[in-house]
This record gives structure tokens, C-alpha cells and sequence, in this order.
């Protein structure tokens, strides 16, 4: 990336540049990265009969691999990077996982992590991105998010008292002081769910994970039913989205060695249980607005703290899940939905900026939004194809 004179020779400064409003970003960013998928993987490892051990490490090796790429990404690049574990690979595992011995599935995910390397290393994803208009990278952001953003409405159908308390809590201080509208919510919606009797800490207890290595082992069945269907759904529910909330929040870092960063943290780590760390979407969105951080360029802060968070969940792996069992759903969800209202916003404005890039990017948001998932492949990579599809039949002769 060829950044400008002034950050390309600023010296690195993450805790001067950082604020409340990046600390903050960074722990919901990780919040919502865990609570929304964590269960998923007990679920698979209980379906697959693995030791407590076995699930202990493997949320210790992605929480180092998510930690490790993203504090080094972010701070390499000066852009908030976040790195995350492939949520629909872990619903992927809960079916699969049961059916392959854990060897064999292990020796699944050091193919796929293999692909990925080999992916970012040619190049070739770089050259696929260059090609996406900017509308329809900006209404593929839109729509990934709104299914979050709505949820802050759907939680208030149960836990009115406290979404309502949380929600007006962000107008007010969104109008006053804009920068620590996120903080000031998080902590208005700790302190009624505590009133209203809503934290539960009885089941919360301290324990350290500890690494478990495993051989991998290789075949064919499982590389065909576990490694390419996770390569494929790493590609198009992950890295796709990924680059276009970086994109849609004018970060113009290349693509390639962010693959290839993480396509070798995945290899890495796998004989660790890890079944691959990616590029995140939704967290990356909550670091990549403006409720991050006003400045533009420190916002990367915002990354690094995720990662430091990241770091402490995976050497308490054993008790992260615990933890975020003490919050109720519905705070988690509306802090969340909250956090990303500036990236929704910004991204159906940059969407409908160009009058020939509207109607494309409409039918990309309206399908990424819809949830529509096909051949175990999930809404934003179809988004991405019905987008283009429509932009080359009506603007393709035009180009």
C-alpha cells in the first residue's frame, strides 16, 4: 500500500494514538466475535466426542492466531485489520466433524490452510478485488451488517426495559459527545442488566488452556468433506466481506499478504485444533467506523486493542464462554447493533453515490441482507455474484 508522506514516516505510536472510544471498539469488536459463534465449536466437539482438553485448545489456537495477525496487521499496515474465526466453518464442523477421525480432520485443515497461503501468495486474490465496483463493495458492507444492526430491535421484543435504556442512552450522548457514545452505552446496559437481576456469575471460574498437539493424518474423504468446503466458505463468507469493509472504509491495504498472513496462521496452528483464522467482517466493522475513532488514521488502535483482548481469551480459553454467558443476549447484541450503525450508514451512502452503480448495489444489499445461503455457502458471496452479474448486464457495454 502506498500510503501518504505523512503516515508513511509518522512514527508508531498505538497508545498515544489510541482513545477510550478504540479500547472500547476493540473489546465489543471481540465480544461480538466470541458470543456470536463460540457455541458452535462446543457444539462440534461435543458431537465429535473430544476431550475437554481438545476444545480447550482449540479456542486457545484461534484466539493466538486471531491475536497474533491482527495485532500484526493492524500495526504493519496502519489499518484496522481484524482477523476472526470462520463462524460458518464452525457450523460446517458441527455436521462433519463427528463423521472423520479427529487426525484425519486435523490433516482437512492443513490443506485448507494451504490453499489460503497459496491464494494470497500469487496474487491472485488482489486481482480479483481490483475488479469489484466500489458501489457494490459498499452495499455488500451494508447488507452484511443490517442483519446485525436490526437486532437491537428484535431483542427489545424481550428485554425491552434495557435495549430502551441502552438505546436512548446513545442518542443522548451521541449528541453531546460522539465519541464516547459506545462506552456510555455499554456501561448504561451493564448497570440495568445488573439492576434488573440480568448478570449471572455462578458458573464463572478461572482456569488457563493449555495446548493439545495433534498429528495430522490425511484422506481423501476428509480433505473433500472437511478441507475444500472449508477453503471455499473461508473465500467467500470471509475474506470476500472482509476486504469490502475495508474497502467501503477507504483502506486501501492490499489483499494479498493479508491472506497469506493468515493462510499461515492457519497452518501453523492447526495441528492445535485451529480450523482456521480469516479476515472478519462484522468485528472489522465495529473498528473500522467512525465510532472507533474520530481520526481516520489512528483508528487501527482500535484493531491492536481486539487483538490484546483476543490474547487474554485464548490463554483463558477455558473460561471465556463462561464469561460471556454472564452478559444476556440481549446488551451483547444491542451494543453490538449499535456499534455499526455509522459503518451501515456509510456504506448504503457510498452504495447509492453513483447513479450507474445503484441498481447493482441494490440487488447486492438486498441479497446479502436476505440471509439467502445455497450449496452451504452463506449470503455475502452470492450478494457479491447477483451484484456483479447485474452491473456486467447493465453496464457492461457501456464500460
Amino acid at each position: 500500500m502506498k500510503a501518504t508522506p505523512s503516515v508513511a514516516h509518522a512514527p508508531l505510536r498505538p497508545f498515544s494514538d489510541t482513545s477510550v472510544s478504540a479500547v472500547v471498539a476493540g473489546f465489543v469488536a471481540m465480544m461480538t466475535g466470541y458470543t456470536s459463534s463460540l457455541v458452535l465449536m462446543f457444539q462440534a466437539g461435543q458431537a465429535a466426542h473430544l476431550s475437554d482438553a481438545q476444545i480447550s485448545s482449540w479456542i486457545w489456537a484461534l484466539s493466538i492466531g486471531m491475536a497474533l495477525c491482527t495485532i500484526g496487521l493492524s500495526l504493519r499496515f496502519r489499518a484496522p485489520i481484524v482477523v476472526a474465526w470462520s463462524t460458518p466453518g464452525a457450523a460446517l464442523l458441527v455436521t462433519s466433524l463427528p463423521n472423520v477421525p479427529y487426525a484425519e480432520a486435523i490433516g482437512a485443515f492443513v490443506v485448507c490452510a494451504l490453499l489460503l497461503t497459496a491464494v494470497g501468495v500469487t496474487g491472485w486474490f488482489d486481482a480479483l478485488m481490483k475488479r469489484i465496483p466500489s458501489g457494490i463493495a459498499a452495499a455488500l458492507l451494508a447488507g452484511i451488517l443490517f442483519e446485525i444492526g436490526i437486532e437491537i430491535f428484535r431483542a427489545a421484543e424481550h428485554q425491552t426495559a434495557l435495549v430502551l435504556a441502552m438505546f436512548f442512552t446513545y442518542l443522548i450522548v451521541k449528541r453531546a459527545t460522539p465519541r464516547y457514545a459506545i462506552p456510555a452505552t455499554l456501561a448504561a446496559g451493564v448497570a440495568v442488566a445488573g439492576a434488573l437481576g440480568l448478570l449471572d456469575f455462578s458458573r464463572f471460574h478461572v482456569a488457563l488452556a493449555h495446548p493439545v498437539f495433534t498429528m495430522p493424518a490425511f484422506s481423501l474423504s476428509a480433505i473433500v468433506s472437511i478441507g475444500m468446503p472449508l477453503f471455499v466458505v473461508a473465500m467467500a463468507s470471509q475474506n470476500v466481506p472482509g476486504i469490502a469493509v475495508l474497502r467501503a472504509d477507504r483502506y486501501t491495504t492490499p489483499s494479498a499478504p493479508l491472506i497469506a498472513t493468515t493462510g499461515i496462521a492457519s497452518l501453523v496452528l492447526a495441528p492445535f485444533g485451529s480450523h482456521g483464522v480469516n479476515l472478519a467482517a462484522i468485528t472489522a466493522a465495529i473498528c473500522t467506523g467512525p465510532e472507533a475513532h474520530e481520526r481516520h488514521d489512528r483508528r487501527y488502535t482500535a484493531a491492536v486493542w481486539c487483538g490484546i483482548f483476543y490474547l487474554i481469551a485464548g490463554v483463558f480459553g477455558a473460561t471465556i464462554a463462561a464469561l460471556f454467558a454472564a452478559f444476556p443476549t440481549a446488551l451483547v447484541v444491542s451494543v453490538a447493533a449499535l456499534a455499526l450503525f455509522g459503518s451501515i450508514m456509510s456504506g448504503l451512502a457510498n452504495a447509492m453515490h453513483e447513479a450507474r452503480q445503484r441498481e447493482p448495489a441494490l440487488v447486492t444489499f438486498m441479497v446479502t441482507a436476505s440471509g439467502l445461503t445455497l450449496l452451504s455457502i452463506g449470503p455475502a458471496f452470492w450478494g457479491l455474484i447477483a451484484g456483479v452479474v447485474t452491473h456486467v448486464i447493465l453496464n457492461g457495454r457501456r464500460a
